[in-house]
């Protein structure tokens, strides 16, 4: 059973095998559509949303994907105009009935993306995230944090805290 030839290949494969380069197969990245920003201004008959404002929703937005992109694990896929035009006249995202889904089907994307800020008053908004499957039509990903301040850095650093916090942490 047991001779010096089987004895020879034993040790000659325990000392080779951990040298020889392993070949991984690396999960592609998901293919998401990133719908974009939206704000739930609840006094905007009293207090419009402000330019700032807008600008702030497109600037968490990029900040949202460039970090989805950073990560390795998403690629980008950019908007139609004729999606970006179907979002604007469409009922809101998160209460069209799965439209969110059909974009995504619409653009060849693996999930869809996007951003709810509720402000309530200048001190008081809530920030939201959500991520869908596209093919199985359901939510992966949805979480909140509060604001407190309606400031270029309240709304950069609550979308960091979000990221950091619960969309990269998930897997630990």
């Amino acid at each position: 059973m047991f001779n010096r030839r089987n004895i020879f290949v034993a040790v000659m494969a325990a000392l080779l095998l951990p040298s020889l380069p392993i070949s991984t197969v690396e999960a592609a990245p998901l293919r998401l559509a990133f719908l974009g920003v939206r704000i739930q201004n609840d006094n905007e008959g009293f207090e419009p949303t402000t330019d700032a404002e807008h600008k702030r929703m497109a600037a968490i937005g990029k900040q949202f994907t460039d970090a989805l992109a950073k990560s390795g694990e998403y690629t980008i896929v950019p908007l139609t105009d004729g999606i970006r035009a179907e979002i604007a006249r469409g009922q809101a995202l998160g209460h069209c009935g799965g439209c969110e889904s059909d974009y995504g089907k619409a653009l060849k994307a693996d999930r869809v993306a996007w951003i709810v800020v509720q402000k309530v008053s200048n001190l008081i908004l809530n920030m939201n995230v959500y991520m869908a499957d596209v093919s199985a039509d359901k939510y992966t990903f949805i979480k909140s944090v509060d604001i407190r301040g309606n400031t270029d850095e309240s709304w950069s650093r609550s979308l960091k805290y979000l990221l950091d916090n619960y969309f990269f942490d998930r897997k630990s």
